[in-house]
């Protein structure tokens, strides 16, 4: 099995990317008053800063700061992600496995996440928030 590291720096500032299961969907777009609604609820119970997000069809992209002393993003992760998929329907073509898990196959299971360590690195990872619309070929130009 892999060994995932995380790095976990209270108040730190961190770069997430986080996808659905399936590539092709366009829940995040078609359902995005309910993602709004699963941060907004999240930061109540856990506050945490956005510093910078961008929303595409399959998946997402966001820059967060943590309050002092904190480190824990994955919980936050996990609070979003189940609220958004309590509300939305199962997958279709679901495993007898994640069925049984009680698990609907909305997110891929895990999210990617990098600790930003200066500037320079926040500058980076803005800048690819800023231009993933047009990566994606959603937009022609920034600001479309």
């Amino acid at each position: 099995m892999t060994m995932y590291r995380r790095r976990f720096v209270p108040a730190g500032t961190y770069f997430f990317t986080v996808h659905l299961a399936d590539p092709k969907a366009s829940l995040l777009v078609d359902q995005v008053d309910l993602l709004r609604y699963a941060v907004r609820l999240c930061q109540k119970q856990r506050p945490f800063e956005i510093n910078a997000a961008v929303i595409l069809p399959a998946h997402l992209h966001m820059i967060w700061t943590l309050p002092e002393g904190d480190a824990d993003f994955s919980a936050r992760w996990r609070h979003i992600k189940s609220t958004f998929s309590r509300h939305v329907p199962a997958r279709k073509d679901l495993r007898a496995s994640m069925v049984k898990r009680g698990e609907k196959g909305i997110w891929q299971r895990r999210f990617w996440e990098h600790h930003i360590r200066d500037q320079d690195d926040y500058a980076l990872y803005d800048h690819l928030i800023a231009t993933a619309p047009i990566r994606h070929g959603l937009v022609r130009q920034s600001g479309d």
